[in-house]
């Protein structure tokens, strides 16, 4: 484990542990945290696992630690560092287990007090259009071919019949990541895919109708289509079974190649290969798949939120249109150029728990908010507050174009469960005027608030740091959970 003092404080809110710090570390490891959020992480192994992703074939500059850190499965959840393309590595336990979970915001035209009468109603209907819990079957019956063609087309696949040209433009890659061959996704990931698409899962995973409760930068939320009270959705929800078993399935089959390429490390479960060896563009083209039927999958999902708003308010509100702000994924790995050093570097980005925030005039934000910089979407944990913020210039300085994907956990899962009870959070969150739906009590017992971070917190150390921008607040009035 590492020590408080084996850390240098670079500025009010970076700390790095140096190179020197272990003999096989190939950079520095930087964490943006304040005091309090730095002793969070320094309660488990996070630290320890990144400076692990220190030591492999490629890694460029430094590796990174988001103030929502925590320990994950051979990288830390919160983890970004690059690797140099073609000879440095991918390593799909820095990715992550679910491949594009992501946050999808819808916007409507309408205030609190328009829809507060059928909040209940509206909520209802989410529950019961947007299918949610362990192995979940969706309203989409696929084909092995329609299969495919969801795996190499994402959200593109899904526009017809289920969205509209603008979600593409508002969606990271255009929802649809280059690359993909379904040949490279097992038959059991297939399987596993097959009827969950447009599903929410379990887990972390949500729909959460939010009110815009503060707004801190006037001119971007008006840009944005933002305002006070106003009515928005958040999706947010990943690959499912599929984006799992492609992972479980490349970190097996890389183990082969860890020792066929000779690369020493300092935990298996950080299992990689040469980013232009055959196992290493193998693993790329279904990742890439797996992050396209996420973004189909969100796609659909908000088909279904955008039909339970006009099955229950309409008549009662004039304008029923949601329309799209931004999809951003986090558990991602991406070829991008970087400047390292003064030169123009192409890499591959892995962001574990940690969303792209490309700043202004990058091309890849969305023309309509070029000059801007591109959406961030950071929710909390069930009950507290998200945030809306934009990408800035000093985060592609300073972090790849990355910020944090959350609050981050301090409990696990198991721990949530043996100290919070699942009916008693329920009726706690009613009693503040959050609508709970929930198929499992003891699910909603592990996403308990104080299983978390404060979002708040962990929000206002990236502010201030510069690598992502504020622009408003948003607070639950309904959250549908699996």
């Amino acid at each position: 484990m590492i020590h408080k003092q084996s850390l240098e404080r670079i500025s009010d809110w970076v700390w790095q542990v140096p190179q020197s710090f272990r003999g096989d570390m190939r950079a520095p490891a930087r964490v943006y945290a304040d005091e309090a959020l730095l002793d969070d992480a320094l309660q488990d192994e996070s630290l320890t696992q990144l400076v692990n992703t220190t030591t492999l074939p490629g890694i460029v500059q430094y590796a990174i630690a988001m103030p929502d850190v925590h320990q994950g499965y051979g990288a830390p959840v919160g983890g970004v560092f690059a690797t140099r393309w073609p000879d440095g590595v991918i390593s799909p336990g820095a990715i992550g287990y679910d491949i594009n979970c992501g946050v999808r915001l819808l916007a409507s035209h309408v205030a609190l007090d328009e829809i507060a009468p059928r909040l209940q109603d509206l909520a209802n209907a989410l529950y019961r259009n947007c299918p949610s819990g362990v192995g979940s079957e969706g309203s989409v019956s696929l084909s092995a071919k329609q299969l495919d063609d969801v795996l190499e087309r994402g959200a593109e696949w899904a526009i017809n019949g289920y969205g509209r040209r603008q979600d593409l433009e508002r969606t990271e890659e255009r929802g649809r990541m280059v690359g993909a061959d379904a040949a490279a996704v097992s038959k059991r990931a297939k399987e596993r895919g097959k009827d969950q698409l447009g599903t929410l899962g379990a887990g972390n995973h949500f729909i959460e109708v939010d009110r815009v409760a503060e707004v801190f930068d006037a001119f971007v939320a008006y840009r944005l289509g933002l305002f006070l009270n106003q009515i928005v959705v958040q999706i947010h929800c990943g690959s499912r079974g599929l984006g799992h078993q492609v992972c479980t399935d490349y970190v097996n089959d890389f183990q082969r190649a860890v020792r066929e390429y000779k690369i020493a490390l300092p935990d298996r479960e950080l299992v990689c290969a040469p980013l232009d060896s055959p196992a290493g563009q193998a693993y790329f083209k279904a990742m890439a798949c797996a992050a396209n039927y996420a973004f189909a999958n969100r796609q659909i999902l908000a088909y279904h939120v955008r039909r339970s708003f006009e099955e229950i308010l309409t008549g009662a509100v004039k304008n029923l249109d949601l329309f799209q702000i931004y999809d951003i994924a986090h558990n991602m790995g991406k070829i991008e150029e970087h400047t390292i050093e003064g030169a123009r570097v192409k890499v591959c980005v892995h962001r574990k728990g940690a969303t792209r925030a490309f700043g202004p005039n990058v091309s890849g934000v969305p023309t309509d908010w070029r000059d801007l910089g591109q959406p961030v979407l950071i929710p909390g944990s069930m009950g507290t507050a998200s945030f809306v913020l934009v990408g800035t210039t000093a985060a592609m300085e300073q972090t790849f174009g990355s910020t944090c994907h959350g609050a981050g956990r301090v409990m696990s899962r198991a721990r949530a469960k043996k100290q919070v009870r699942g009916d008693k959070l329920r009726d706690e969150l009613m009693a503040r005027g959050i609508v709970v739906r929930a198929g499992s009590m003891p699910g909603l017992a592990e996403e308990a608030p104080q299983a978390y971070k404060d979002v708040s917190r962990v929000v206002e150390v990236v502010h201030h740091a510069g690598i992502a921008h504020k622009v408003a607040r948003l607070e639950p009035l309904a959250v549908i959970k699996g």
